[in-house]
């Protein structure tokens, strides 16, 4: 109800107090994610996985490190060197081809319009 709303908002209306209140949440929320991720990934490790079928699965498992380690690490490099091939040998693979007209301040190009409103 309204009481909510004007604790939410701080006030009556919507001001410098909502937009206070609404920038520390979004600043502090990742924050929260994060923290809560990582408690998850402490119990997940603590108690393992729960087995729905009661099976025994220790002899299916390999550990984490090195295996899955070294294979995180390479897909890295990998992307890393894919992304500075990319920026450093092809800077202007994905620009707009009218970056590179010469500016002119009297004529405007063709294809920039106003908006429908002027």
């Amino acid at each position: 109800g309204t009481t909510l709303v004007e604790w939410i908002w701080g006030g009556f209306s919507v001001d410098k107090a909502t937009l206070t209140r609404f920038f520390a949440f979004h600043f502090i929320l990742p924050f929260i994610i994060a923290a809560l991720a990582f408690v998850h990934l402490l119990f997940l490790h603590e108690t393992g996985s729960n087995n729905p079928t009661g099976l025994n699965s220790d002899s299916d498992k390999i550990p984490f490190h090195p295996y899955y380690t070294i294979k995180d690490i390479l897909g890295v490099i990998i992307m890393i060197m894919f992304l500075m091939t990319l920026v450093l040998f092809f800077p202007d693979l994905l620009g707009d081809p009218d970056n590179y007209t010469p500016a002119n301040p009297l004529n405007t190009p063709p294809h920039i319009k106003p908006e429908w409103y002027f």
